[in-house]
């Protein structure tokens, strides 16, 4: 699955994290430990076992959001999608090892009603939620390797 490639809004970010694979993927698909390292996200509860077809309820900057996991392939990929508040989002996560760790990729797309009253906003809002989603995510893992 892909992201909305006509959406409005489409962001597309990466780093690399000094942690191994091992590390990260349980770290990112552990969907109910989120809040203990992602202060932005204050609830998140899977109505399941981490696996297509999943629908995990969570709350981002007040956010009530309910999304489907649509692709899923262990170590390497997992892509999510939902409709919140006039926003339909599809967010897709890579995880690639490279020298020196493993490259996380984030890409996401923002379509509806919302998005298209304030697509410079909802850009603006999107970066800084996922700029700041990888920031939380390598801390928590590059700490978990060094410890």
């Amino acid at each position: 699955m892909d992201i909305d490639r006509t959406a409005p809004v489409i962001v597309e970010l990466s780093t690399t994290i000094a942690a191994p694979l091992g590390t990260l993927w349980p770290l990112h698909t552990d969907i109910t430990a989120w809040p203990t390292w992602h202060s932005d996200i204050t609830s998140a509860r899977p109505r399941g076992d981490l696996a297509v077809g999943t629908v995990f309820d969570w709350q981002s900057h007040g956010l009530a959001i309910s999304s489907t996991i649509s692709e899923l392939r262990p170590q390497e990929r997992i892509v999510w999608g939902g409709h919140a508040h006039g926003i339909d989002g599809i967010h897709v996560w890579t995880f690639r090892p490279v020298d020196g760790g493993v490259l996380v990729s984030t890409l996401e797309s923002w379509a509806g009603p919302a998005v298209d009253a304030d697509p410079d906003g909802m850009r603006t809002a999107l970066e800084g939620s996922l700029r700041a989603w990888l920031a939380a995510l390598k801390q928590t893992a590059e700490q978990s390797t060094d410890s």
